[in-house]
């Protein structure tokens, strides 16, 4: 098992004069073999350690900042309890860093990215698998009114029968943010605080600030509230009226806003956030008394610094729990360092999703494929399609489509099985009318950029697999663009010429898959587990997660499923 590291932690964060010394910024320049994930001029510096044992932390504190102004940097963050900093520096000061002897390290500062995107494929050529992970009758675990197929897969209608919600245990989520004014929420916020300073206005939870919506969803798989949903007119074909219901709806929600709009931020932005997470704990001064943090972000890049943040994290008492990331190669960073709970996702028969790292740094499994969730409101679409007098199912709304409703004709795209491929490609007929694409050779945003410049007033795209069909666009549409079913689209053409209607409307709920999706339901199954057994350290509180956990896979610890799916409610009864 990981977890094994310790240091000596000291808490403390200071802002000395000596970061506003220097009148001119240094010029970023990447150096030549940064890896492609380093922010250019930003630069991360971890101080010998073994030499400070005379020192006050003070002391330690104006040394180590006089040693990056002496170089000509500039200290944007200093973590004094891991004798480290954050910097900026052109090429000279980073040499003249790297050259004093107090210096252990000077690395880059890496890009995070949330690791969570909407349910269906990105990529026409390739199958995934994603689109026939979707839920069918068929699978292991389904939803159930309120309650998700992940809900169901960690048993939480059992656990909220006995009284299993969290209670007393905070979950403090390092994310893009969260629309505190979406009803599942309940205004129930415990805290907020934004860590990317490179945006304007995006410091209160209730008002705008998780543009990329990723935030937002994590929390709900954590929080979202019994019986609070938006109605039917907010909530996805299919779902309850009452939306979706957390695993752990009794803790207090903390939301660290660590990455951006775009979905991504800095080590050295995610290192403050979760030093402000654990910073929340009675033994570092705040009111809780046990502090769960989840982080459905990483990287591909090791860092030094980050590493002595998490093992600090974890010797103040809180766990830390992140994804593996969605390559479906090594596990990424911070999952992958000791102290930090390595989070990989399953589908709803308990198969590994295709995307999930592997690798021997995964400890446990969460559902992860095709989870539905809160999304700032409004901001979610569904979708409905018909024609040929059947209506469907299985209709997914494309990423950046337009929204809206058209009814008409319904018109065969054509080329080569009707897939529509070829740049310059166009059909006249589909002026006016709805455009009946297959999916193929081509991406789907060859197809709709085709369409459209064709004069299409709708786009239907229908699979060439089994399963449900989500597509992710590059650019925005005015046209509504939506997915169906193979047999659908087959059926479909085969009875023209008819008529139908494709439409897309607002949601204030989302399906996405993601070891992202996975990590909050792990995080919020620990802080039940925490709440109902409160003597236990974080040490054993995860060797029970760990030793309770739904073995999956090869018997025992694998590359894929670690110990296995957790299961919140063996480790609290033993059942």
């Amino acid at each position: 098992m990981k977890h094994t590291r310790s240091i000596l932690a000291a808490t403390l964060a200071l802002s000395l004069a000596a970061c506003s010394q220097q009148t001119a910024t240094p010029v970023a320049t990447p150096e030549a073999s940064a890896p492609a994930d380093a922010i250019a001029g930003a630069y991360l510096v971890g101080f010998k350690q073994g030499n400070l044992s005379s020192q006050s932390v003070t002391e330690q504190a104006a040394v180590q900042a006089q040693a990056i102004a002496a170089a000509g940097g500039i200290m944007t963050s200093q973590w004094v309890d891991i004798s480290a900093a954050a910097v900026k520096l052109d090429a000279a000061a980073l040499a003249k860093l790297r050259a004093n002897p107090s210096v252990e390290y000077v690395e880059p500062d890496y890009v995070r990215t949330a690791q969570g995107f909407k349910a269906g494929v990105t990529d026409s050529k390739i199958s995934t698998g994603l689109s026939a992970q979707t839920l069918t009758a068929q699978a292991l675990y389904a939803p159930s009114g309120e309650f998700t197929w992940g809900d169901n897969a960690l048993r939480v209608q059992n656990l909220r029968a006995s009284g299993y919600t969290g209670t007393g245990v905070a979950v403090c989520v390092g994310d893009t943010g969260i629309d505190g004014n979406h009803p599942e929420f309940g205004r129930k916020l415990k805290g907020f605080k934004n860590f990317v300073t490179t945006e304007a206005n995006r410091n209160d939870p209730y008002a705008l600030n998780d543009v990329s919506h990723h935030g937002t969803h994590v929390s709900g798989t954590i929080f979202a509230q019994l019986g609070a949903g938006t109605g039917a007119s907010g909530t996805l074909s299919g779902m309850d009226a009452n939306g979706v219901v957390g695993v752990a709806t009794g803790v207090n929600l903390y939301m660290a806003r660590v990455l951006g709009n775009t979905g991504s931020g800095s080590s050295s932005g995610i290192i403050n956030g979760v030093n402000w997470c654990a910073a929340q704990l009675k033994s570092q001064g705040g009111t809780e008394n046990k502090v769960v943090i989840s982080l459905s972000l990483g990287g591909g890049s090791k860092s030094q610094t980050e590493q002595r943040a998490y093992t600090s994290v974890w010797q103040k008492g809180a766990l830390t729990i992140a994804a593996t990331g969605n390559d479906g190669a090594a596990v990424s960073y911070p999952a992958a360092y000791t102290e930090v709970v390595a989070i990989g996702a399953v589908d709803s028969n308990l198969a590994k999703a295709d995307f999930s790292n592997f690798g021997t740094q995964v400890d446990l499994v969460g559902p992860g494929v095709d989870v539905i969730s809160t999304v700032p409101l409004g901001q979610g679409s569904q979708a409905l399609a018909s024609g040929g007098g059947v209506s469907f199912t299985e209709v997914k709304a494309a990423d950046l489509t337009g929204k809206g409703s058209f009814t008409g004709n319904i018109v065969a795209a054509g080329g080569t099985n009707n897939e529509f491929c070829g740049t310059t490609t166009r059909n006249a007929a589909l002026a006016g009318n709805i455009a009946l694409i297959a999916r193929g050779t081509c991406s789907f945003e060859e197809k709709t950029a085709n369409a459209v410049a064709s004069g299409a007033k709708a786009v239907m795209i229908y699979n060439n697999a089994a399963g449900a069909l989500g597509m992710t666009l590059t650019n925005s549409y005015t046209v509504p663009v939506v997915g169906i079913l193979q047999a659908d689209g087959q059926a479909l053409l085969g009875k023209l010429p008819t008529t139908g209607t494709a439409a897309v409307t607002s949601a204030d709920y989302e399906s996405y898959n993601g070891t992202s999706m996975a990590t909050p339901h792990v995080s919020a199954a620990a802080a039940v587990v925490w709440a109902a057994k409160p003597t236990l350290t974080n040490t054993q509180l995860l060797s029970l997660l760990t030793s309770t956990a739904k073995d999956l896979g090869t018997a025992g610890k694998d590359n894929n499923f670690g110990y296995g799916l957790v299961d919140p409610l063996k480790a609290i009864t033993g059942q």
